[in-house]
Formats: C-alpha cells, structure tokens, sequence
C-alpha cells in the first residue's frame, strides 16, 4: 500500500483532514497502528517507576491516544455525513476493536491504582480548579467504566461494552437504509395538488435522477416534511406518515425492534453490574438533573403546563376541520396539513410567505454578522482545505483582534449517505498541547436543508433558519472553548447543559431587530414587509403546546426504557404506547412506531437523557432574559456568556458556570412565558 495519509502529520492548512488524500483502504491499517501506538503510551505510564503524581499518571493519561482520537473523529463523522457500504463496514469492524482497547485501560488494575493514589491527594497538591476537575473525572471515569469490579465481573462488562457499540452502531445504519430505501412515486399531476412549486421542481429533479418520469418523494425531512404539511391528497399524506413512522420496524433486514431489546437488557445489566438499579440511574448521576425523581417531576411540571393548552389547540383545530370535512377525525398525518391552513386563517400567515426572504445565503451571513455584533468574530471562506463532498464549505474563524480561533464545515444539504437531522460535531477539538501551544478546533455543522434548483436558491423555512441559529450555537461553544485538556473543552460537558448555548441562539429568531437584517427577498433584494415581520412573531407561540406535549412525549419514552429494572416482555409498541399515554393527543396509528428509529436515545448519546431539550430550554429561556434586558446585541452580556459558559467547557460543574453568567439558578417562569404556556 502507498504511504498512509491517515497516520501521517497533515501536510495541509491548519492540519486539517486531507479528505482527498484518504481511501478507504486507509482506515484498518491506520487504526491498528495508532492502538497500538496508544497502548504504548499506556504501558509507559504503567511502566513508570516515580511516585504517581497529576503530570505523570493523569496528564500523560490525557494526553494518550490522539492519533486514535484524531482517527475515531474521521472515521465516524464520515459514518454519519457521507457514509457508504465500505465505510459502515469499516465502522463495524473498527468499533469493538476501539471499545476493547478502552475497556483495556480502565479495567487496568495497575493503572486504576495509580490514578487512585493521586486521587486520594487532590486536597494536598495545589492543582487549580481545572486541574482538580481532570482529576475528579478521570477518578470516576475509571469508576464508572468497571474498574472496582471484581475480575469475573469486569470480564462480563467487557463483553456487554463491546457487544453495545456494535448494536448502536447497527441501529443508526437500519435507520438510514429503511430511510433510504423507501420512495412515494407520483406520476399524475392532479396528485401534487397543493404541493408548492419548489417542492413539486425538487421531486422532479429527484424522479430524473432516478431515471422515472414524474416526481419522487423520499423520507429526507426537505422532500418528506412539506409534503405532509401542503399536499391536498390524504391517501397519500397517509402512506408517506406511516412509511416515515414504521423506520425500523417493517418486516425487513432493517428491522430494529429485537435490537432495541437487546440494547436495553445490555444496559440494564451494565448498570447492574456497576451497582445501579437502572441505566437512568447511572446515567444520570453524571448530570445535572442528577436523579430519575428528578426528571420525571421536571417532564410531569412541564406536561402539566402544556397540556391544556396543547388540548385547546387540538380542539380549536378539529372545529377548524369541520369547515372543510364535517365527518373528519383529525389523524396524525393531517396535523401539519391543517394546522398550516389554520395558521394562514389565524394570522395569514404561512412557511410559504417567508421562505422568498431566507435563502440559505442570507441567513448564513445573517448568523456572521450576529456573531460579529455579539463576540466580534469575523469568518472567511477558505478555498484551500479539502472536504469531504462537494457540497461541503470551509470558513475560518477569527476573533476581533485576528487572532485565529479555528475552522468551521459547512454542510448543508442531504444526499444518500448522509443521516437526517442537523447535528454539529468536531474533527479536532481545543487543547493545550505540551509545547504550551493552544490547538484551536475544527468544527463542523451538518444540515439537510432544501437544495437550490435551477431556478431558486435554497430557501429555508422559518423552522430551519431556527435550526440553523441552533447548532451554529453548538458551534459556537466548540469555536471558542479556551482550556487547558481535551476531554473538558469545548462540548464536552453534561449532555442535560450542552443544549444551552445552542438554544439560546434560537431567541434571535424572533427578534425584530435580527430579523430585519436577514429577511431579504432572494430575487428582489427587497427586506420583509414589516407587516410579515410582525405576523412571525405574532405567531411565535402557534401550537406551541401541541409541539411541547409531542417532545415530552419523546422523553416519557426515553425514560421508560431506561427506568427498566429487567427486560420486558412486551412488544415495543405495546411498551411505547403505555410510555407515552399521558403526552399521546391523536389516535395511535397501527404499525407506527418511534423507538425503532429513535437514534437520539439508541445509537446517540442521549440515552435517559433526551428530558434535557425541555431542561435547556428552561436554561436558555432565564439566560436570554438577561439579553432581553441588557439588549439583545450588548455585548458586555454576551461577553459575560461567552467568558462564563463558552469558553469553559466542562471544567466546572454547569450550575456553577451558570451562576457566574446569571447571578441566580434558572427559573422554569421564563420559558412558560415565552412558550405562551403562561
């Protein structure tokens, strides 16, 4: 084989990935060498005759394995952006390898007993606040990864880690295939009634380019979501909601319901293993919510809160129906529908009206620009780092001094081997390395937005340009960290707080002052008529409720997994349907299901801990407020966030960080009424 770029010094701007260097031959070698590579570095420091001390045991423990890191970051970004056949193989092969090698050093009795005795002298070392918290980390790592266990019991945890990362793995790839492989072919036009002609011109270009006369609609949320929301034929509003809704549960290779049995008994035995009475119970030890008592109350205040108003709306919606079919029964596939007439009724208003004034371009450069009011970053194309698709964009981030702070991937639209969703993720994150030098991050945002056509740029909704705002703000959190060890900067903090820096940037959204600058027509470079400025915002709260109920609901069912003491014997959706009942406000659909392709909780990181969407939202409504008072550009309160919650990372606990920013713990009373649900 030629030399291997993977396990080379990138030769490249700003050592950036050489995506155009890499096949896929590439990956097993580099992977086998770089854990090899990373089991010296831990033999050296087992090996090590000195009294165990913080430089020696836990700093050479941290600074361990970052070719594997740098590998782990590729190999598994690409999985998720730009995957195919070769690459989830690799993936496949790689993953129990890499949760051997782990498992390998935490369940380390020689190494665990040196990080112990450091441990055991935090008080007597003069380590500052960082330092105590790399400490203390990797203290409970260790602990919560086995290492206490007996020598029988560490054997069987090494089985069941290893056997969870291939099914996690498995369960993404099903998602994606079942996702992939389904297609609604229209060949009668009177079947696209309703449809807007952008959707009507995407499913066209989709048909050609599947060699078929007429239009295709796949499961990709641009194709998928606004034929829900516009088209006229139910039938066929029908059979593309349940083909969305029975992911990973048709009679298929791609089935995941006896996966999902097989994850939950393995977590459960996990948390056994490790002394807890259930996954929730171990996960959430390690977040701020802290107890399942605590989520659970939090999740019932909430639904408390949201469901009369959510009932409301449902009632004021079926009336609405009547208008138009007096014998219809409001069914799921025909929320999105109605409620979209209604909201035009209600406000004349809809997604239509706006879409004309956010093209993809302006509200990317509209984010720039806040970005420079608020921190006084500056971004710059960059023509000359390598990416991994076409479609794909480097920008470079600089601070108001021009001090470079790091680089930025854009990728916007969907394609076959990317996942749905928008997610934001890292090929390098922020660390002070030995040489003193500060390593600034490389981070990237992935979207699956609407693609420009030959005759429209890519407009967004106003759903997307929030989604966009939201994980610019992730991006944010990862561009401008500022410590001293990898594994606490940047997004590496509770999972239940790392939704409050990308949350809040979505409060912009519906800022007259913010809007103005970026509704600008893409044709006629006219700025949104204030009059429709005033109908977005008017409009905010519009079944508000409805969407508050349906993502509790997500976390009723998150929970009740997780909260298993032993396998159950139920179907999943028997299991689902009782989890969900008291968030569940339309009938239940037979055959349609959300664990089976419910990746958040089994092939994400979310696992008991999806809550922590509402539980952010409590946070980045009660930080905004500050915002709200201070002035939605001020820059001394975005200084403040950025100095106390930015750049931070995880090396102090959230609340604390919070305190600092806020000068109070959060109230729940903002986002009630900002959610009009108060």
């Amino acid at each position: 084989m030629s030399v291997n770029p993977l396990i080379l010094n990138f030769n490249t701007y700003k050592k950036s990935v050489p995506f155009n260097e890499i096949k896929t031959e590439h990956y097993i070698p580099a992977f086998e060498k770089a854990i090899s590579l990373a089991r010296d570095e831990i033999n050296t420091i087992i090996n090590n005759p000195a009294v165990p001390n913080f430089d020696n045991t836990v700093v050479a423990l941290e600074r361990s394995g970052k070719l594997l890191n740098r590998l782990q970051a590729i190999l598994f970004n690409i999985n998720a952006a730009e995957t195919s056949k070769e690459i989830q193989k690799i993936a496949q092969e790689v993953s129990p390898k890499i949760t051997d090698f782990v498992n390998d050093i935490m369940l380390n009795e020689e190494l665990f007993s040196k990080i112990k005795k450091v441990f055991a002298e935090i008080e007597n070392l003069g380590l500052n606040e960082e330092q105590q918290k790399l400490l203390k980390d990797s203290y409970k790592r260790f602990v919560r990864r086995g290492a206490n266990l007996s020598r029988e019991r560490k054997d069987r945890f090494r089985t069941v880690s290893r056997e969870l990362s291939k099914l996690t793995l498995q369960f993404g790839e099903n998602v994606l295939a079942d996702t992939n492989v389904y297609f609604l072919h229209i060949t009668e036009a009177e079947d696209l009634s309703g449809l807007p002609e952008y959707v009507m011109e995407a499913a066209a270009r989709e048909a050609e380019s599947r060699n078929m006369e007429g239009w295709v609609f796949t499961l990709k949320f641009p194709s998928f979501a606004p034929f829900l929301k516009y088209a006229d034929n139910r039938s066929l509003r029908e059979t593309i909601f349940k083909a969305f809704h029975s992911r990973g549960s048709k009679k298929n290779e791609n089935n995941n319901e006896n996966i999902i049995k097989r994850i939950v008994e393995l977590r459960i035995e996990l948390a056994k293993l490790l002394g807890y009475s259930s996954y929730a119970h171990y996960i959430l030890e390690d977040r701020m919510a802290e107890t399942p008592e605590n989520v659970t109350g939090f999740i019932n205040e909430l639904l408390e809160a949201s469901i009369p108003v959510a009932r409301a709306e449902l009632e004021e919606l079926q009336n609405f129906v009547a208008d138009y079919d007096s014998g219809l029964q409001l069914q799921r596939w025909d929320w999105d529908y109605y409620s979209e007439k209604l909201k035009k009724a209600k406000f004349d208003f809809n997604d239509e009206m706006v879409k004309p004034y956010f093209s993809l371009n302006n509200v990317k450069e509209g984010i720039f620009d806040l970005v420079f009011k608020l921190y006084g970053i500056k971004f710059t194309r960059r023509n000359d780092v390598p990416v991994y698709h076409p479609d794909v964009t480097v920008y470079q981030a600089v601070d108001e001094d021009g001090k470079y702070l790091g680089l930025v991937y854009l990728d916007f639209f969907p394609r076959e081997g990317k996942q749905g969703g928008a997610w934001m993720t890292s090929y390098l994150d922020q660390y002070i390395d030995e040489n003193d030098e500060n390593i600034r991050p490389h981070i990237s945002l992935v979207f699956n937005f609407t693609k420009p056509t030959p005759s429209k740029p890519s407009l967004l909704t106003f759903y997307e340009v929030t989604t966009f705002l939201h994980e610019f703000g992730h991006g944010l959190h990862g561009l401008l960290t500022n410590c001293s060890y990898q594994s606490l900067s940047g997004t590496s903090v509770y999972r239940d707080f790392v939704e409050l820096p990308s949350q809040i940037m979505e409060n912009w959204a519906l800022e007259h002052d913010w809007l103005n600058q970026v509704a600008i027509h893409y044709d006629s470079r006219d700025k949104m008529p204030e009059e429709l400025l005033k109908k977005i915002i008017d409009s905010k709260n519009y079944h508000n409720g409805y969407a508050f109920v349906r993502q509790l609901g997500f976390a009723l069912n998150d929970m009740a997994w997780h909260l298993l003491e032993k396998p159950t014997g139920e179907s999943i959706h028997s299991f689902e349907q009782k989890a969900m009942a008291p968030a569940n406000l339309l009938p239940e659909i037979k055959g349609c299901l959300v664990s089976p392709a419910f990746s958040h909780i089994f092939s994400g990181g979310y696992a008991a801990g999806y809550y922590g969407y509402k539980w952010a939202e409590v946070l980045d409504a009660d930080a905004f407020s500050v915002f709200l008072e201070n002035g939605i550009f001020d820059k001394k309160t975005a200084s403040s966030f950025r100095k106390n919650i930015l750049e931070k990372g995880g090396t102090e606990h959230p609340m604390e960080l919070y305190l600092k920013f806020r000068g109070q713990k959060p109230s729940v009373e903002p986002l009630l009424k900002r959610s009009g649900l108060k």
